[in-house]
């Protein structure tokens, strides 16, 4: 396996420096606690660098991991839909981002950005780049949606007039619970499996993603993260971070391929939120703040929408 393949060493060097930018950026948002560093290593190959916050003035958690890790064969996970590649060695890296703020008011948001290599005999056989950032609403505004909106089309747009709409679809189709018939939240953009525009374009495309999410969701940290809130307003929130721990552990593909593949499972399910409930047969009552939700929880045309 050649681990000093130039485009890998490129794609790790953005990647390490971006997750720096991250924290340091969320930790001045947060104006509390700061983040603790976790380093790993993977006894099947690689490892890397967990950095989570706790109980800080805005997060109740946030996680922002970097991983670089690789493998001899790839998990059935990866390789169903490629054939060609199974028993294939492999090589994946990426950083990967979850904040779950204490207000119910400020939404839970994921980031993620990623890139894979396919191996064999040390040479690359595939390769391909994934992420996008998806917000998760429990009070929904609609200046919020519609400023995380322009941000993801302006992110896109210099890739092209159909980009923002491709990989909006592809993250409402993604980030959708089947078993419940919802979107997880609001949707933003996901992209996977790309490699169409060229190694250059497209990790042009990755670094703008990742570099854009700041720009999507600091501002709602100022708008909401003093809003009064009370009991009934911390419970639907508790409530509603339910739906995230389904959809991470039945439908997220990210996570199956890390517990497939051996990674560190204490990293790859930091995304969880630190407190959640479930309630048999909760329904909000009708008209109230909280009923509001199931109206953003399909897909829309939020642009549109909200001009």
């Amino acid at each position: 396996m050649n681990l000093a393949d130039p485009h890998a060493a490129a794609v790790r060097a953005f990647l390490q420096s971006l997750q720096d930018r991250l924290c340091a950026a969320l930790e001045r948002a947060d104006g509390g606690a700061g983040f603790a560093e976790d380093r790993w290593q993977r006894s099947e190959g690689g490892g890397g660098r967990s950095r989570v916050l706790k109980e800080g003035a805005v997060f109740e958690q946030a996680g922002v991991g970097f991983s670089d890790v690789h493998g001899a064969r790839l998990p059935p996970s990866a390789s169903a839909a490629r054939p060609g590649l199974a028993g294939a060695g492999w090589r994946a890296m990426g950083v990967s981002l979850v904040l779950h703020p204490r207000n119910p008011y400020l939404p839970t948001t994921h980031m993620n950005v990623r890139f894979f290599q396919a191996l064999k005999d040390g040479a690359v056989q595939a390769w391909w780049f994934g992420g996008g950032f998806d917000l998760t609403p429990y009070y929904p505004f609609d200046e919020d949606i519609r400023h995380w909106h322009e941000v993801a089309r302006a992110v896109c747009a210099p890739y092209g007039s159909e980009v923002y709409g491709r990989f909006k679809r592809q993250c409402d189709e993604y980030f959708y619970l089947r078993h419940r018939g919802e979107t997880r939240g609001v949707g933003g953009l996901f992209f996977d499996d790309l490699n169409e525009w060229g190694f250059e374009r497209s990790f042009a495309f990755l670094r703008a993603v990742g570099e854009g999410f700041l720009d999507a969701y600091l501002p709602l940290v100022e708008r909401r993260r003093n809003m009064p809130f009370g009991e009934r307003e911390r419970e639907f929130q508790l409530y509603r971070r339910g739906r995230y721990v389904e959809f991470n552990l039945v439908w997220d593909r990210g996570t199956l391929f890390g517990l497939q593949s051996g990674g560190r499972t204490e990293s790859i399910l930091m995304s969880l939120p630190p407190r959640v409930r479930f309630e048999y047969g909760y329904r909000p009552e009708p008209g109230s703040p909280e009923a509001r939700l199931d109206d953003y929880l399909r897909p829309r045309d939020w642009l549109a929408e909200l001009a």
